[in-house]
């Protein structure tokens, strides 16, 4: 090969990595027009799964960077979907973004406990199930490049960087989100976080919107964290602050 043949051929290694979406949507034209939307900015690749089954499949193959999913599937439905994964190792982190019909808040309580991240009902705008697609992208890179600090406490140990949380001397599993609300309590700790500040700085939204999930994720986050619990205190009408107890206090 000539020197100008290979000065011809394009530089691929420069061009930013294309980030993966599985959609899981039993409806043609759905699923058709959140590819259309996604893929229109050039740097996503979506790829669709009619059923649970293929989800599993697809999923398994190659972990995608976000999954957009539908409850109401044939087969699996998509909680049974999403309880499976999470129960997988290598899935924790992967971000869920639950899109269905089932607008009850008994249907976004039981999709929040099983582990997804976020919860849209339709009709649904489709703007905004790219920003939080994006959002959802944007705090999975701001967390790979973060280097934190560990907080070593009375009952808590949690290595941030590490991805690893502990309370005495127990490693418990969290989510991805319920770790994300706990480190962004821990950093500010001492001082009220407002639910619209978690919103914002957790799920990546600028305005309030269901604020019930910040309230479901703070209760299943208390739930694993034991001895810890009561350090993530509940200021009434306010919002939430994680008291610090350092380990002196062990002593006394």
């Amino acid at each position: 090969m000539s020197a100008s043949d290979r000065d011809a051929r394009p530089n691929t290694a420069s061009r930013p990595k294309r980030r993966r979406v599985l959609v899981v949507e039993d409806e043609p034209d759905v699923a058709g027009l959140i590819k259309h939307t996604l893929e229109r900015g050039g740097d996503l690749d979506v790829e669709i799964a009619h059923t649970g089954e293929a989800a599993l499949t697809k999923a398994t193959e190659r972990v995608p960077d976000v999954l957009i999913l539908d409850l109401n599937l044939p087969g699996f439905d998509g909680l049974e979907v999403c309880r499976i994964l999470r129960g997988r190792p290598g899935f924790e982190a992967l971000p869920i973004i639950m899109l269905t019909a089932r607008a009850s808040e008994g249907d976004r309580i039981k999709g929040l406990d099983l582990g997804a991240d976020d919860y849209m009902t339709k009709p649904f705008s489709p703007r905004e199930l790219a920003a939080r697609v994006r959002a959802a992208l944007r705090r999975g890179s701001d967390a790979a490049r973060a280097a934190t600090d560990v907080y070593r406490g009375k009952h808590l140990v949690a290595d941030f960087d590490a991805v690893a949380v502990a309370v005495d001397d127990k490693q418990i599993k969290l989510t991805r989100r319920e770790f994300e609300l706990l480190r962004y309590l821990v950093q500010n700790r001492n001082r009220v976080v407002s639910r619209d500040r978690l919103l914002e700085r957790v799920w990546g939204y600028e305005n309030s919107v269901e604020t019930r999930s910040v309230d479901v994720h703070i209760g299943r986050l208390r739930g694993k964290l034991g001895a810890a619990a009561s350090q993530i205190e509940t200021v009434v009408g306010l919002g939430y602050r994680f008291i610090e107890i350092p380990e002196t206090a062990a002593a006394g």
